[in-house]
């Protein structure tokens, strides 16, 4: 038996208006005991994952480096949402939220990140890639999940 999404007789093979019809975006509230409140934490779409790992890289090609500068914060500003869906944030309100709680600006980090689908095995690859640049950039320094 089919469903819409899948082509009739293709094995259930998915089809171009099934998928791009699909609302497959995950959301989770994150208690934020330090701010007195949680908040709403939406996993990013492939585009905002995309632009969000562009921020990490300074320069291309073989003068690549790793930009970790405020790392978490990015991530953050991108993924916490209102009600509607909204962005609670703007990528200018980075810096400002940087200056907050890191065991609050971590948690939610740690959601997003897990809702996006980042695991430690693409932080080391990101890492792996332009690690030549950063001095004492290494792997080991986790990303996607810190202690």
């Amino acid at each position: 038996m089919t469903t819409p999404l899948q082509e009739p007789g293709t094995n259930g093979a998915l089809t171009r208006e099934g998928i791009l019809g699909i609302s497959d975006l995950t959301s989770e509230t994150c208690p934020v005991p330090e701010w007195g409140g949680s908040v709403l934490v939406q996993g990013l779409t492939g585009e905002e994952r995309d632009e969000f790992e562009a921020s990490c890289v300074k320069g291309r090609g073989r003068k690549a480096e790793v930009n970790l500068h405020n790392l978490r914060a990015k991530l953050v500003v991108i993924v916490c949402r209102d009600a509607t869906g909204a962005r609670l944030f703007t990528d200018d309100d980075a810096p400002a939220l940087g200056r907050k709680s890191a065991a609050a600006i971590n948690r939610i980090y740690e959601v997003g990140a897990r809702l996006s689908g980042i695991t430690e095995d693409d932080v080391e690859e990101l890492l792996g890639n332009s690690s030549r640049g950063r001095p004492g950039a290494s792997p080991s320094g986790s990303l996607a999940r810190s202690a």
